[in-house]
Formats: structure tokens, sequence, C-alpha cells
């Protein structure tokens, strides 16, 4: 998915001190018949949860009276995208000459490295459209790796009355095949009404927990839609407890602290100004370093760059490294 904001911010991404909740904000997505998205990461008060660096929610969106999501062909550098959906279906295609269809339950994973040009078009039988679009930065080692697609359809289990599916690392002693450039969690958890889970998740590992829908709490703390609960280093246990009448459902990240200085702006990951600046040129040449996507079918060929800011994009370090 690609951050369509018309002006996006410059985001200097970084761990941070911050410990509690974020809230999310909204964000139109995909040009005039926009659906909008809610993004947890990154803002202000928090930029990573492990190599975790944007998080978008959307949904249940009806796309029968709001239009459905059509994002031309974009690039990427830097960095992995997760598709997760809860409900809905949709059509990705990239320069790797992937075509894949996105469906509930189902890990779409795609991996940028040094450069990759991707769409995503909501399909036909789509009529309730529901999940996250999650980045993952990639180490300054496999950063300019080469273009990659995995697929992988998690087995729901059991524990303790909530199902549990884990799409990427361990959990609850369930693990996913699938690889990952550092150590990393993803998981989604449905819990039946009045349910509460404590599952033990690794303390070197800072941790997110992302609700979809219900009367969430995580610990004591009650969380609304799209609210994500942040939990620092040495945090061993993550209790959550469905309070209300109705299902519930929340997404677990975790990673182990991300400690390279990043910069990103639109949908580049770099290191530099010079870097974001350079890619930006190259995509808007047409560049080999992003190839190209065959049979989109969209108003666009593809989406332009927007202007850079009048200002030098800027790393931070990571406080305490």
């Amino acid at each position: 998915m690609s951050n369509t904001d018309a002006a996006p911010a410059e985001v200097t991404c970084a761990a941070s001190p911050f410990v509690g909740i974020l809230h999310p904000r909204e964000v139109p997505l995909g040009g005039p018949r926009a659906i909008q998205v809610r993004r947890t990461l990154p803002q202000r008060e928090r930029s990573l949860i492990g190599a975790w660096c944007f998080v978008d929610h959307y949904g249940p969106h009806d796309v029968r009276t709001g239009g459905g999501m059509d994002v031309p062909p974009h690039p990427h550098t830097g960095l992995q995208t997760v598709t997760w959906l809860f409900g809905g279906e949709v059509e990705h295609r990239d320069s790797g000459g992937v075509q894949a269809l996105v469906r509930p339950g189902e890990l779409n994973l795609m991996t940028a490295g040094a450069g990759i040009c991707h769409s995503e078009v909501s399909t036909p039988n789509t009529t309730l459209l529901h999940g996250v679009q999650l980045w993952v930065a990639l180490p300054d080692e496999a950063r300019d790796t080469g273009r990659d697609f995995a697929h992988f359809a998690p087995i729901p289990c059991t524990v303790d009355g909530v199902t549990l599916r884990v799409f990427l690392g361990e959990l609850a002693g369930v693990r996913s095949p699938v690889p990952t450039f550092t150590p990393l969690l993803g998981a989604q958890l449905d819990l039946p009404p009045g349910a509460e889970v404590a599952l033990e998740v690794d303390p070197a590992f800072e941790h997110g927990v992302l609700v979809d829908r219900g009367d969430v709490a995580v610990g004591d703390t009650a969380l609304g839609v799209a609210d994500l609960s942040f939990h620092a280093v040495g945090c061993d246990e993550l209790r959550v407890r469905n309070r209300g009448a109705d299902p519930a459902r929340v997404v677990v990240l975790g990673g182990a602290p991300f400690r390279e200085q990043l910069v990103m702006w639109w949908n580049f990951i770099g290191r530099s100004h010079d870097e974001i600046a350079r890619y930006r040129q190259l995509w808007e040449d047409g560049d080999d370093r992003f190839g190209a996507v065959s049979g989109y079918r969209g108003a666009l060929t593809r989406l332009p760059a927007p202007p850079l800011p009048h200002a030098t994009l800027r790393p931070r370090a990571n406080p305490g490294v």
C-alpha cells in the first residue's frame, strides 16, 4: 500500500521512551474516491515497534457505496509490506512478476529490497473491505536485497478459548515458517465475549497490541478501535481481555528494537536525505530500479511522487543506542 498523503511529513524513525496508548489519525487512501485509513505508526510519540514502522487499519468499508481500494503502481525501497485482511479481497500485482489475491487470514509479504513497484485493487467480489497494512524496515545488510513475495495461510489454534493465528515469528508455542530479516512477531487474536488470555512474550522485544474491533482492555487499560497499546522491552506478558458482549479482535506486533537510523518519506525508507531524493528522482524518471507492473487497469498508469519538503530530511539516533 502507498502512503498517498498529498504532503507527506518528514519522519525520522527511531525508538522513543514513550509507553502507553497510541491513538490513530485518519488519512485518505486511493485518490479522489479515497477510503479512509486509521494510521497509528509512525507518529511523534513513537516511530517503531521493533522493525514495524507503519501501521494502517481500515474498514469495514462498504465498497458498494464508497468505492473500493484502487492504488496505482507505486514504488518502495528498504522495506517489506505485510498485508493482512479481515474481510474482502485485494488483487496484488508487482514488478517482480507476481499477481496474487490477498484474502482474509492469509499473509502476503512483499519484499521491496533495493526497489519494487506494485498496485493494489479490491476485487469485484468484495463488498466489505477490512484489514491492516503494515511495513517492516529492512536492516542495512538486507535493504538492497532482491524483490520477493511470500504467501502463508496460518492454521488457527486455540489458547484459553481464544483463537490465535501467528503469521510471523512465534507466540504461545506456535511458529510461522516465514523467515524475517530481523526478529519479529505478528499474530491475530479473536476473543469471544468475556474471554481473557495471558500470553507469554519475549521480554527482549518491544510489543504493540492493535484493536480491530470490540471492547478490549490490555492489562487494566481500555482501548478503542485502531488504538495501539505499546509495551517496551522488559514486558514478558500481554494480558488481553474482551470486556464486551460481542466478539473482539486484535493484532499483536513485536520485534527486537531496531537500532539503525532511518529516514522514511512517502514510500521510501533510506538512511539520508540524499538517498530519499535519489529514489524519488529515479521513480519520476521511470528508472529500471523499480521495474513495471503488468496488467493494472486503473486511470493512472503510475502514482507520481509528491514534491520533497523544503527542508533536509534528517535521521535521529535511537535513544540509549
